[in-house]
This record gives C-alpha cells, structure tokens and sequence, in this order.
C-alpha cells in the first residue's frame, strides 16, 4: 500500500512515513538508531524531513537489492562527505563493483540451481510416468 504524501510536504511524522513505505515504525526508529535518519525532535515527537524520507527510500530499495544497512550506511556517509572528492566517488564506484560483482554471482548461482531442479523435475516425471504405465 503506497499512500501519497502532499506534493509540497516538507516535514513528516513517523506514522506518516510507516504509511507511505508499509513499514513499521518500528523499523523506521531502527534505522534511526542506525545513524541512517537524523529526524529532529519536537518534545519527544520525531519530525523527519524531505532528506529522511529519501534515504528511507532509498533504504528500502537497498534492501531489495541485497546491500546490507552498513553497506548503505557506507553510501551515504560517503555521499555526504563530500560528493564532488574524487576519492569519496573512487570509493562508492568500488563499492557498487563490488555488490555488482556480487549479485551477478548470486545470479548465476540461481541459474544452475534452476537447471539441476528443472532437471530433477524431469526425472522425476519421467520415472512417475514409468509407474503409472505399469
């Protein structure tokens, strides 16, 4: 369930963003114990903003994409050290090799375990056809 926030929507509470994303917010004041969202506090009422609610977005999409919340911890830190260093860009192009280099062994890993099942499948079929013809 996506709920769509007000287009000019500055600043968000938590179950705003537990809405939008379908998440808890239990999980949301996890990644702020993380370090990965530095909501400012309004008494003891947690007031996110547009920068927040992207890196949750972007959080989330991680996920999705197998990097682990250090590894996205790392990109931001990155990012927000300075985004035009070339050794902070080195440094994330190496990172992004890396999970690259990663998923596409993870790929081809999936794709032999695919073809031994798809061809136990078939034996199995093929000796389940040998019985029922007996």
């Amino acid at each position: 369930m996506n709920i769509k926030t007000k287009p000019n929507q500055t600043s968000y509470a938590i179950g705003e963003l537990s809405k939008e994303f379908d998440i808890t917010t239990r999980s949301i004041r996890f990644y702020e114990d993380q370090g990965l969202l530095m909501p400012s506090r309004k008494g003891q009422t947690r007031i996110y903003n547009q920068r927040d609610r992207v890196r949750l977005k972007l959080i989330l999409r991680g996920k999705r994409l197998g990097f682990s919340l250090a590894e996205t911890g790392k990109l931001f830190e990155l990012y927000d050290a300075d985004k035009s260093s070339a050794k902070q860009l080195s440094s994330m192009m190496e990172l992004i090799a890396n999970k690259k280099k990663s998923l596409e062994q993870q790929l081809a890993d999936i794709n032999d375990v695919l073809i031994e099942l798809n061809d136990l499948e078939e034996n199995c079929q093929n000796i389940l056809t040998k019985l029922t013809k007996q």
